[in-house]
């Protein structure tokens, strides 16, 4: 694994999976990732994500809609989404299912603060240990002589500068979520 290229798509996907992990993360504002990942048992036993059975609205800042695509199993969706325990009541309304967010309180803000810090550095643990393995992979092919010393150099260079290069992309998506919690405060 001494393709350069690799590493950095390694390391793309760890923030990819970050992103779409903080994406549940409650900010005090209404959004589609706080539900499209919802499993709930449908069609005799089956378990399904929402994202998969319906489409997912925000009509507004403290609600959410999810229309589901198949009308017979709305109620067995509704049970589901009271099941997952997040906090939501949802209610039938004709053809969708309403689910109002209620308010965050000061604590709860702080525990996903915390929760978005532990997650944060859960994906530094990762890049650590990608580059970790590229290190040890290159000090492999060193011993082995497969490269000449100044490209042996290059590549050590790289490799320790390649987090810093996704870094920015971190802190952008904490940020987000930062600001959006302590914005729902003013709310």
């Amino acid at each position: 694994m001494l393709d350069g290229q690799a590493i950095r798509v390694r390391m793309g996907k760890i923030v990819d999976i970050f992103v779409n992990d903080i994406s549940s993360i409650r900010t005090g504002r209404a959004t589609a990732g706080l539900i499209e990942n919802v499993v709930v048992t449908v069609y005799e036993g089956k378990k399904m994500r929402l994202v998969e059975l319906g489409a997912i609205g925000v009509p507004d800042a403290r609600s959410l809609t999810f229309t589901p695509w198949d009308q017979s199993i709305i109620k067995e969706i509704k049970n589901g989404i009271a099941a997952a325990n997040m906090g939501m009541n949802p209610a039938i309304d004709g053809q969708l299912i309403r689910m109002t967010l209620p308010a965050l309180t000061v604590e709860q803000r702080e525990d996903y603060v915390r929760l978005l810090g532990r997650k944060l550095e859960g994906v530094r643990g990762m890049v650590r240990d990608a580059r970790g393995e590229q290190r040890r992979d290159l000090q492999k092919a060193k011993q082995k002589k497969r490269f000449r010393k100044m490209n042996l150099r290059w590549m050590k260079k790289s490799c320790r500068k390649l987090p810093m290069s996704i870094w920015p992309s971190w802190r952008k998506y904490r940020g987000k979520k930062r600001r959006k919690s302590e914005a729902s405060v003013l709310e």
